[in-house]
């Protein structure tokens, strides 16, 4: 069961960061995209929200916590984003944001794993 703990432990720093970077991608422009103005709504918030928990997503402090609020936010930005364009995320381009709510849920449900600041 050890090597099983230290996986989901790498999935979750792997996670983690692929997240923190969409974030990065709207506030920054890096490493692509397009920079997001300063407070605009919804682009600029949830980009903050994405480096925030992802990066604590990573790092495993208040990791579930974390996973819970970037599941609803992947939620939200599937059914207000993609939703009206197509009932099936292949069809409307939300296989993103359905795949990472399912995963921060997993999170959820069974913790961060080892190599975590935090076990909760």
């Amino acid at each position: 069961m050890p090597d099983a703990d230290i996986a989901l432990g790498v999935f979750r720093m792997v996670v983690g960061l692929m997240f923190a970077m969409h974030g990065t991608a709207k506030l920054f422009g890096f490493p692509s995209g397009t920079v997001a103005a300063f407070g605009a709504w919804p682009m600029w918030w949830a980009g903050a929200l994405e480096i925030v928990l992802g990066l604590l997503i990573a790092i495993g402090l208040l990791a579930r916590s974390a996973a819970f609020i970037a599941a609803g936010m992947m939620a939200v930005a599937y059914f207000w984003r993609h939703f009206p364009d197509a009932f099936w995320p292949i069809d409307n381009g939300g296989e993103t944001a359905v795949l990472y709510c399912f995963i921060f849920l997993l999170l959820v449900a069974i913790g961060p794993g080892s190599l975590a600041v935090s076990r909760r």
